[in-house]
């Protein structure tokens, strides 16, 4: 039935349980698999997102950030990022399964859309961190948008909430 999947992960442990789904889904259907990172200060582990065109910026009396600090945490990330893409996509072809990886800069969910689009993607396996109410408002829900938005079916992975006691 799926011939080309996209999963979709991030620098959070979800992403785990997100890449297994799609591994799975792509075994069980003979298909391809690009596994995605975007690159985004939107992403909960990146570095916090700075200004264009600063030297440094000052948050609170003794608190500078200084830009070549923070672009040294930047290039951090992305390399940290991209070692897990390529972990992932070495484990896949161990299982048989055809796979390679992209990570690019942008908008988390318009780009998520987009390259399924370009790819030609049949199903897109994303993650969902569970914001309701409030903060899906003020932080947005990329599961929420790209299921609206994608070109192709959506498989959404539910983020396991533990009850408490």
């Amino acid at each position: 039935m799926f011939k080309k999947i996209l999963v979709a992960v991030d620098s959070s442990t979800m992403s785990r349980i997100v890449f297994e789904q799609a591994l799975h889904l792509a075994q069980h259907n003979q298909a391809s698999l690009m596994v995605l990172h975007i690159l985004s200060g939107e992403d909960e582990n990146s570095p916090q997102p700075i200004p264009p065109n600063i030297d440094s910026m000052y948050w609170a009396p003794g608190t500078e950030l200084n830009i070549d600090s923070w672009r040294q945490q930047w290039k951090n990330y992305e390399s940290e990022c991209l070692e897990q893409l390529k972990a992932y996509v070495t484990e896949a072809m161990n299982m048989g399964v055809n796979a390679e990886f992209r990570q690019i800069s942008g908008s988390i969910g318009r780009t998520i859309c987009q390259i399924a689009e370009t790819w030609k993607a049949d199903s897109i396996v994303i993650g969902n961190r569970g914001r309701t109410g409030l903060k899906e408002l003020l932080l947005g829900s990329v599961s929420n948008y790209v299921l609206h938005h994608a070109p192709c079916s959506v498989l959404i992975v539910k983020s396991v909430v533990t009850p408490k006691t």
